[in-house]
Order: C-alpha cells, then sequence, then structure tokens
C-alpha cells in the first residue's frame, strides 16, 4: 500500500504533524480503511525526511513536549506527481485466502466441504456488503462515499466468484471426484529407467 504517497498528497496541501495527518487521512478515506497506526505513520514520516522527500521542523510547546511539523519538499511534489501519473496494479496480486480454502476444499472430494466454505463465505461477504452500504448511506464526503461504493464493488465481485466456485465444483459430482483423485504422480526419467538401468 502506497500509505507514503498519501501521506505526500496531503502534505502537499500544507505543513502538519503525526496526529494531525492521521485524522486528516483517516477522514479522507473513509471507514472502510480503518485506522492508520500512528507509530507506522511516524516510522513512513522517518522514511520520508530521510528519503529526502519531507523535512521535519521540531517546534517547541509551553505544556506539551514539541512538536515534529513535516513539510513536503520539492522532491517529494516530484515523487508525488509521478506517482499519480502511473496506474496501480494490484499489489498482492490475486494470491487470497479464500482462493487457497476454495482449493483445498475441492480437492477434499467432499461436498458437503465445499457447500460449508462457500456458505460460511458468502455469507461473511452479504455481512460485509450491507455494512458497506450502511455506511456509503451515512457518509456525508462525496469522495468516502465513491471509496465505499468502490469497496461495496469488490465485494460483490467476491460473491460471484463465491456463485461461480458453487456452480463449477457442486453441479456435477465427477468433478469433485476427479479432484480428489488427483493427478497421476510425474514420470522422470530416472524413475522409468528401472532398478537395473538406475544402479549400473
Amino acid at each position: 500500500m502506497a500509505i507514503q504517497h498519501a501521506v505526500l498528497a496531503l502534505l502537499a496541501r500544507g505543513r502538519s504533524y503525526g496526529y494531525e495527518l492521521k485524522g486528516v487521512f483517516e477522514a479522507a478515506v473513509g471507514p472502510q480503511w480503518g485506522p492508520l497506526n500512528i507509530g507506522h505513520l511516524y516510522q513512513i514520516l522517518d522514511r520520508l525526511s530521510r528519503d529526502g522527500l519531507v523535512v521535519a521542523e521540531r517546534q517547541a510547546q509551553p505544556v506539551k513536549p514539541d512538536r515534529v511539523v513535516y513539510e513536503i519538499t520539492a522532491a517529494g511534489r516530484t515523487e508525488l506527481d509521478r506517482w499519480l501519473a502511473e496506474p496501480s496494479p494490484r499489489s498482492g496480486g490475486f494470491r487470497d485466502d479464500f482462493f487457497l480454502k476454495v482449493t483445498a476444499a475441492a480437492r477434499s472430494g467432499e461436498p458437503a466441504t465445499v457447500r460449508t466454505v462457500l456458505g460460511n463465505q458468502r455469507g461473511h461477504l452479504l455481512r460485509e456488503l450491507r455494512n458497506l452500504d450502511g455506511l456509503r448511506r451515512r457518509a456525508d464526503d462525496p469522495v468516502v462515499r465513491l471509496l465505499l461504493s468502490a469497496a461495496s464493488r469488490h465485494v460483490e465481485a467476491d460473491l460471484a466468484f463465491v456463485d461461480d466456485a458453487e456452480s463449477a465444483l457442486l453441479t456435477d459430482d465427477a468433478v469433485l471426484a476427479g479432484l480428489a483423485a488427483g493427478p497421476p504422480p510425474a514420470v522422470t526419467p530416472e524413475a522409468d529407467a528401472g532398478p537395473a538401468r538406475a544402479a549400473g
């Protein structure tokens, strides 16, 4: 996740400090993202500072500890412009815990196991979709509503995959039986050579 670039985008609007950035970030991206860990944010700010993309200035406060205020540099603006100009590939590819569960359930050869895995996931996704729809209806910020709508579309796509898996795996009993049997073991040249040849 390119949170460091989102931080640069926030600093492009003006100088700020850690807790203020945390609050503005969370308000900007909406509740579907979840809270931003302040320790992680400070690690990002330290890295941006080391890379010359932001500068930090320590400001004394009368009662509280000193506050560190961050400001984007020219190099930071260049990096932000570069990031905004390029497309965003999926950061994790298509690796997904649920894909692995479907694989394991299908290769078990047990229709009940496949039904359980798909049914549990469908229930979870429907609850998530209802939650996102409720959050979207209550959101005042149009960008937050847009991001919640995008999250809902991802959930809808996951629900379509559950339907596809159900159709592909549970319509014909022979499909699961074939998956449970598995492919024949690969024959290597050494194994095919026979004992006498391997010994010779």
